[in-house]
C-alpha cells in the first residue's frame, strides 16, 4: 500500500491476482483449458483434495463447492480459494507461501505516529450490521464466510472513523493459525491499522501463524516473508494441534 493513500478493493484484488500470476510461472493465465503444463484436478461432490505437491505452479484444483466443510478442509490442508467472477472456483497452494509470524510483526515508524495522533478504532465484528453490504468477495464466497462466521471461525476486523466504516480485513482462525483472506481501505492507513491491531491481539492470544497467502509489498513491510510450502505445512500442522479460539472476538480481550 502506498503510504498516505487509500486503496480500493479493486486495487488490492489486482495486486493479489498479480502475485498469483507471478507464482504461475509455467502458465500463460489462470484460464482452465488445453496446454497447461501441470495437472489440474477437477473436484466433484466428494469432500477431498489432491495432495498439494501437485500444485507445482500454485494452482491445484478447479470446481467443487464452498460449503464450510470443504473450506475448513482446504485451510487445514494448506489450500485456499481465489477466483474472479465468470471463473470456476480455483483452489491454490502456492510455493513459496507468504507468512507472518505474529511475534515478528514490524510496524513502520510513520504508521506508529499515525496510530498515536489519529487513532482509528479497530474492532472485531461480532454480528452482521443491518443495511451494510460489502463487495470484498463474490456473493457465493460472502455466503460461505458468513456461515463460517456464524460458526465462530471467520472474523472481521473493522476500522471506523467518524461513525463510518473506512477499512478492514477478514479471515479464518483455526488452532493457532489465522488465515487472512482479503482487506480493503477507503481512508489512508485504515486497513494497515486494522491489520496491526489484529496481529497484536493474535500475539496475546498465542495465535502465532498468520497465513498471508502470496507475496505483496504491502505485507512484506510488516515483516511477512515467503516460506517454502513444506515449511509452511509443517508449521501449520503444529498450529492446528492447538485449540481454536472460536466464537465472537473483541479486541481488548486478554484471556
Amino acid at each position: 500500500m502506498t503510504e498516505g493513500l487509500a486503496r480500493t478493493e479493486a486495487e488490492i484484488h489486482k495486486e493479489k491476482a498479480a502475485a498469483l500470476a507471478r507464482i504461475a510461472r509455467t502458465r500463460n493465465s489462470l484460464t482452465i483449458g488445453a496446454g497447461c503444463a501441470m495437472p489440474i484436478f477437477r473436484l466433484d461432490h466428494r469432500l477431498a483434495f489432491p495432495p498439494v505437491e501437485y500444485a507445482e505452479d500454485g494452482l491445484l484444483a478447479v470446481g467443487g463447492d464452498l460449503r464450510p466443510e470443504r473450506l475448513l478442509l482446504a485451510y487445514r490442508s494448506g489450500i485456499f480459494p481465489w477466483y474472479s467472477d465468470g471463473q470456476p472456483i480455483l483452489w491454490h497452494s502456492p510455493d513459496p507461501r507468504m507468512v507472518l509470524v505474529a511475534s515478528e510483526l514490524q510496524v513502520p515508524r510513520s504508521l506508529r505516529k499515525t496510530m498515536r495522533k489519529r487513532p482509528v478504532v479497530a474492532g472485531c465484528a461480532s454480528a452482521e450490521r443491518p443495511g451494510q453490504s460489502g463487495t470484498w468477495i463474490t456473493p457465493d464466497m460472502q455466503a460461505a464466510y458468513r456461515e463460517l462466521h456464524r460458526r465462530g471461525l471467520a472474523h472481521s476486523v473493522e476500522a471506523w472513523q467518524g461513525g463510518r466504516l473506512v477499512g478492514g480485513l477478514y479471515g479464518v482462525s483455526l488452532g493457532a493459525a489465522f488465515f487472512g483472506e482479503s482487506m480493503f481501505a477507503l481512508a489512508p492507513d485504515a486497513s494497515k491499522i486494522a491489520f496491526v491491531r489484529l496481529v497484536e491481539h493474535l500475539q496475546r492470544w498465542d495465535i502465532g501463524l498468520v497465513d498471508c497467502q502470496v507475496y505483496t509489498e504491502h505485507l512484506a513491510r510488516f515483516g511477512a516473508v515467503e516460506w517454502p510450502r513444506k515449511r509452511y505445512l509443517a508449521a501449520l500442522k503444529k498450529a492446528l494441534a492447538r485449540p481454536t479460539r472460536s466464537g465472537p472476538w473483541t479486541l481488548g480481550d486478554e484471556g
